[in-house]
């Protein structure tokens, strides 16, 4: 009779138990380790003693069950549990976790390793490292026009913390709004002459009737004269000309004559006849100066004559005070210079503005910065004329007087023929509003961001991004194949295939999560259960050593 058999199977048995609490142990100590992943282990029973063999059964005999008395347990296996840890958000830029079950590639001394940490830090050559063990974090760099190349090769990331970005000159403005369709026509366009020339006047008297304002597309003030000659009995000549403000003749000068005016009688009143009316009716009194961009007509169509006194008096139907609608864009020139660009509508006529495009800050000039916009009745834009022709989109060339390349194209992205986006005419107040402008100016780096992708952008001190880098991500067929090697690091081994190396993202399975880091995923409670049960296995295979010992003590009394 032996009783070593239960004494090397306790032993066993305390053997495992205790591995059993070192591995509790070491999960509870690493309860803090950023992204470290908590092991497992489990037992397997050891037969190795077999008293009686099996045996078949017969005709008259049923088969016997074998009989084996085992040899106490052994670890069958210690494996890691790759569940998600819990993620804390720290606000650091550079602190990112995985979530799902890829891995960080890093590279120590050429050699490649994986972590699930990611604690990262930039060193002074500006790579990205795990500050624990200096191991550099691996992805792809982008190129100098911030695109990222395609493939899965691998090099470190390394980020220039002294970068700038070079000065863009403006190309594309885009812009939105109104011009309100209820806006007068800001320009005067007619002036009416009312009252009465005095018959009794003598041939060659001049009448002449108050001097008024009137207005060109820009709302500029002129003086407007108008005064009658008597040419002959019931025979007038209208005489007109144009003044600046201070009575000054223009250059060049406005002025002239609407001869053969008569008056008859009808209906007891001495009136223009229709001759003389339809002088009001072309292009006889219509007054056009483009120079000063004048043009309006004269209407003296209700004008009379009889023995009353002079009492002839002109009115216009313009506006005495600006209506332009006008926004102000900050545009780039290829040095990064600053320019205010002025684009301003002014309604002159029904459905039709004029506007202008000019650098008020007069560090360049403008070429084709002038023309029409007309809309069509449901306030699309009808068409674009630039310079007097036609064109499909507004373009303009600027050249800069600060050293900065001339000819510089810039597009004004106002809208298109038919279509109601970019700049329309409806009934709504007027608004102009630029909604974007592709310039920069020269700009160092500010910060860094990471998105959910991995692509790490860079941010300028003029508010522009650019992809400076991307980290990938690695996948293993059997993730629990994988051998840790202390500070969170991890090789690839035999058994756990080699690493597919691809972007973040659904093709992955994994995504970044930007500005936490991935905790722990040990649970206390659970850890602190499996500890109770680890000392009662403990405790119970100390038990049966204890009654071997007994057991023998027994025996060996036998013989006394």
């Amino acid at each position: 009779m032996s009783f070593t058999g239960s004494l090397f199977s306790s032993v066993s048995g305390l053997k495992n138990h205790q591995s059993m609490m070192d591995v509790i142990g070491n999960n509870i100590s690493n309860v803090n380790t950023i992204g470290y992943k908590q092991s497992r282990i489990s037992f397997a029973e050891t037969f190795a003693n077999t008293l009686t063999a099996g045996k078949k059964g017969n005709s008259t005999i049923g088969g016997i069950n074998p009989n084996q008395i085992g040899l106490g347990a052994k670890i069958s296996a210690i494996d890691r549990i790759w569940s998600q840890g819990p993620f804390e958000r720290t606000g650091v830029s550079t602190d990112v976790a995985i979530q799902g079950k890829g891995m960080f590639i890093v590279k120590s001394n050429g050699v490649t390793y994986f972590q699930r940490a990611g604690n990262f830090t930039f060193d002074q050559d500006g790579r990205l490292i795990n500050p624990t063990n200096g191991a550099i974090l691996q992805g792809k760099m982008a190129n100098a026009n911030g695109e990222i190349p395609s493939g899965n090769a691998i090099s470190d990331i390394i980020i220039d913390q002294n970068q700038k970005l070079a000065a863009e000159p403006t190309k594309n403005i885009n812009w939105v709004g109104n011009l309100s369709s209820s806006t007068p026509v800001q320009r005067t366009q007619k002036v009416t002459v009312n009252g009465n020339l005095s018959s009794s006047n003598a041939v060659g008297a001049n009448v002449s009737t108050n001097v008024i304002e009137i207005y060109n597309e820009d709302g500029k003030a002129f003086n407007l004269n108008v005064s009658y000659t008597k040419t002959a009995d019931n025979t007038w000549t209208l005489n007109y000309s144009v003044k600046d403000t201070s009575n000054n003749d223009l250059t060049p000068p406005i002025a002239g004559s609407i001869s053969g005016l008569v008056f008859e009688m009808k209906d007891g009143k001495m009136v223009l006849n229709d001759a003389s009316k339809a002088k009001f009716d072309g292009v006889a009194n219509r007054i056009t100066s483009s120079a000063n961009l004048l043009d309006f007509v004269i209407d003296a169509k209700a004008i009379t004559q009889d023995a009353s006194a002079d009492a002839a008096i002109a009115t216009q139907d313009g506006s005495k005070e600006a209506k332009a609608v006008s926004s102000i864009v900050t545009v780039y020139d290829s040095l990064g210079n600053k320019h205010n660009i002025n684009l301003k509508f002014v309604k002159v006529a029904e459905n039709k503005w004029k506007y202008t495009i000019e650098n008020t800050s007069n560090s360049g000039t403008i070429e084709n910065g002038n023309g029409t916009l007309e809309f069509n009745s449901d306030g699309s834009i009808k068409s674009i004329v630039q310079d007097g022709k036609q064109v499909s989109s507004l373009q303009v060339k600027f050249n800069p007087s600060t050293g900065a390349s001339t000819n510089q194209i810039i597009n004004f992205n106002i809208g298109t023929v038919g279509s109601l986006s970019g700049i329309s005419q409806t009934t709504a107040s007027s608004n102009l509003n630029v909604l974007s402008q592709d310039g920069s100016e020269f700009a160092p780096l500010t910060n860094i961001t990471i998105n959910q992708y991995g692509v790490v952008e860079g941010v300028f001190a003029n508010g522009k991004t650019k992809a400076l880098a991307q980290i990938l991500v690695a996948n293993f067929k059997n993730i629990q194949g994988l051998e840790g090697i202390g500070d969170g690091l991890y090789r690839v081994s035999p058994n756990s295939g080699e690493a597919v190396i691809t972007e973040f993202g659904a093709d992955s399975g994994s995504n970044l999560q930007t500005q936490v880091l991935e905790q722990s995923n040990v649970d206390i409670a659970e850890e602190f259960s499996k500890m109770i049960i680890a000392q009662r296995g403990f405790q119970a295979n100390a038990r049966v050593i204890t009654a071997t010992d007994n057991l023998l003590q027994e025996a060996t009394n036998i013989v006394r």
